[in-house]
């Protein structure tokens, strides 16, 4: 199904991001998460690009898994990192072919050793251009964007930010998914300002459940993501019980979810990290 049907009826949307791994270790495990993750019956599957289209392969093959073995759709991220509008043709031409209908479209961070995106030439400078090469190549295609409610760390302002969005959306965006947040009104402040702007389609909160607080702070460090100082606090306490930072992360993750629900939020989308146990205790608190 594509993004434009899944988002049609009312109940909310549940989704999954995962990452092609670089062994085959990470393969083996990535697919025993998996497993477990689709009993709670996400309506498709994200697989993450590669910096400078690493992964593109992988990804592709990732997604045709997702699709025959787990039985899931799946949504392809492309980025317009290091490929020419050719290139960029070709690839989407043979994701069509392999059955892939949904593309998450993003511009994609500069590559390792550049301080700052710079298009290749032939290539193309933004999403909101990667998204109408899609609706002219593959029109039938759902398309997702990227949404910042704290602002991408490059923006000038939130404003500024705001306004690429809606270049985004009226380009032929289906749905917006957030970068992740830990403060939900910051979310339903830029959802207000959204609205405002005259953006209609659905925007869908990013949850990463926080499960290393090293690890999320370099996470957080690198998109500008406000960490609570509360939140942060607790974490500080328990900096060497990896137990209980987990469990610390899972709590506010399913409190988070909760007011989400309960403002109407059109879907989840959960940033799984290619593990399954923290999204299963959030899932199975919320009853879905």
């Amino acid at each position: 199904m594509r993004l434009s049907e899944l988002f049609a009826g009312s109940k909310p949307v549940l989704s999954i991001e995962i990452f092609p791994p670089k062994t085959a270790e990470g393969d083996a495990a990535l697919r025993r998460n998996l497993q477990t993750l689709v009993q709670y019956n996400p309506s498709f599957v994200s697989c993450t690009y590669g910096a400078g289209g690493s992964t593109r392969d992988r990804t592709m093959a990732w997604c045709r898994e997702i699709q025959e073995t787990f039985g899931k759709t799946a949504m392809a991220h492309f980025t317009c990192v290091g490929s020419t509008r050719e290139e960029l043709v070709q690839w989407l031409a043979s994701a069509a072919e392999a059955g892939i209908h949904n593309i998450m479209a993003l511009r994609g961070d500069p590559p390792a050793g550049q301080e700052a995106f710079r298009a290749v030439e032939g290539g193309l400078g933004n999403a909101n251009q990667l998204v109408e090469l899609i609706r002219s190549h593959q029109p039938q295609m759902g398309i997702g964007v990227a949404g910042y409610p704290e602002k991408h760390i490059e923006a000038s302002s939130l404003e500024d930010d705001l306004r690429n969005l809606k270049r985004k959306v009226d380009a032929g965006a289906d749905a917006i998914f957030t970068q992740l947040f830990f403060v939900n009104q910051n979310f339903f402040d830029f959802r207000t300002k959204c609205e405002k702007l005259g953006i209609r389609i659905p925007i869908v909160p990013g949850i990463m459940p926080i499960t290393d607080f090293a690890r999320i702070k370099r996470i957080t460090s690198m998109c500008g993501t406000v960490f609570p100082d509360d939140l942060a606090a607790k974490l500080e306490a328990v900096q060497n019980d990896p137990d209980a930072q987990f469990e610390i992360g899972v709590e506010h993750a399913i409190r988070q979810c909760e007011e989400l629900r309960r403002e109407g939020v059109p879907g989840l989308h959960f940033y799984a990290l290619n593990k399954s146990d923290a999204c299963q205790r959030i899932l199975d608190a919320l009853k879905i």
